[in-house]
């Protein structure tokens, strides 16, 4: 199975009651995320460091040299992340911990030549080496997770969106993300603040262009997208910046090659059409769930937080 960011997922292998007072006094767990992401925990009552990354995959994602300090072993499911068309083989397995006072057991990932491919584009991977590993705020117990990006400033204000994660039966392990309507079509949008580029594949760039009056220039050049994992990338201007939450966009890298193609946005420099031509375009079958609009910290610096709710199924995203 395959799920998408650009990251696809492979498989190796209440009652309510009481009154109005009662319920306002539940109040549902929140965990605070400090500026950075990193937070303590355990895994087999051993301590970690880890970074709470929004944009991480739904399981624990640990560096090579934590699965063997901590000993590690991988069970029967592998999965295997897609960047375009190269891929980071995760072993697995299910282990006990804890976050403060709070025991669970999760699901964690680790880079494992055991379930590399014979295509070498397809091996074991680190996500990133930062800590002893990351972990998206889907996988914390906390049913509210508040990430800091920075100080709050004056002027900001707060957007509520959809969440959402990456669909199908195993959507949860592809993460969770927000969804807006462009063209009046869903896409799905990653928070990235720890790569420096907001990046769109080629099926959603096209139609943020047509929505907006989208143009590329210049060439493309590499761009880390995760995993280690780089893409080509060029750059597209938009006429009518694109409204994300609170966030105004007007460029943005598109994935040329990447989730379908994106040869037919124009050119900034391109001749003004005959109006007399006759243009044939292509259309293949867009798979929706597949788009990702990845807004990384070019556009979330402006931001001083995203709060995901489970209970309200919402991203709340604050920014200036």
């Amino acid at each position: 199975m395959v799920v998408g960011s650009g990251l696809r997922v492979g498989a190796a292998a209440f009652l309510v009651a009481g009154s109005a007072a009662a319920a306002a006094d539940k109040v549902a767990p929140v965990r605070d995320v400090p500026v950075g992401g990193m937070i303590a925990a355990t895994i087999d009552g051993t301590p970690v460091s880890l970074r709470v990354d929004p944009a991480a995959p739904g399981l624990v994602l640990v560096t090579a040299a934590t699965a063997e300090r901590l000993a590690l072993k991988s069970g029967a499911l592998g999965l295997g992340y897609a960047v375009g068309g190269q891929g980071a083989m995760q072993a697995t397995t299910v282990r006990p911990m804890t976050f403060g006072a709070v025991a669970v057991k999760r699901r964690i990932g680790f880079p494992s030549r055991k379930h590399d491919s014979k295509d070498q584009r397809w091996i074991g991977r680190a996500y990133a080496n930062v800590g002893d590993g990351s972990i998206g705020p889907g996988s914390l117990p906390e049913p509210v997770v508040r990430i800091a990006l920075r100080a709050p400033h004056a002027g900001e204000r707060t957007v509520a969106l959809p969440l959402v994660d990456g669909g199908g039966l195993f959507g949860r392990l592809s993460g969770e993300f927000a969804q807006v309507t462009i063209g009046g079509q869903p896409v799905r949008v990653r928070f990235d603040p720890y790569h420096p580029r907001t990046t769109v594949t080629a099926n959603a760039a096209t139609l943020i262009a047509t929505a907006q009056g989208g143009t590329m220039a210049g060439t493309s050049v590499p761009v880390e997208i995760a995993f280690g994992i780089a893409r080509p990338v060029r750059t597209m201007t938009l006429a009518r910046p694109l409204a994300v939450g609170p966030l105004a966009i007007s460029t943005l890298g598109v994935r040329t090659a990447d989730v379908g193609s994106a040869a037919s946005i124009p050119e900034a420099d391109a001749p003004p059409p005959d109006p007399d031509e006759i243009v044939v375009t292509a259309r293949g079958k867009r798979d929706p769930k597949r788009d990702r609009l990845t807004l990384g910290a070019d556009v979330l610096d402006r931001c001083s937080g995203i709060v995901f709710d489970q209970g309200q199924k919402e991203v709340r995203l604050t920014c200036g």
